[in-house]
């Protein structure tokens, strides 16, 4: 698993280029940015494939967010994907 040494946050970006949301370097989000490194170097995009395996990476968290949407949005994102949703480009900024 990547770890967050040196990043300073991971931009999701959409298919037209724009960034939908930010995961920055800070506690309580760093195991969301590693994740989301990990299917970046995995799968090179976060597709319907790639959410998936996030999903299942995430574990007893994603059953939390499907009973309390909102409550973890970076699952919600993926769970967005597998739904058909557009997919994802990881961006890294490093501190």
């Amino acid at each position: 698993m990547p770890t967050v040494d040196g990043v300073e946050r991971l931009d999701l970006v959409d298919p037209e280029g724009q960034v939908v949301a930010s995961i920055l370097n800070q506690p309580g989000k760093q195991g969301s940015l590693c994740v989301y490194q990990y299917l970046d170097q995995t799968f090179g995009i976060i597709d319907a494939k790639a959410a998936a395996h996030g999903l299942a990476v995430f574990g007893e968290h994603t059953e939390d967010a499907k009973l309390r949407p909102g409550a973890h949005p970076n699952i919600d994102f993926l769970t967005a994907i597998l739904d058909g949703g557009n997919p994802l480009i990881v961006r890294l900024t490093t501190a």
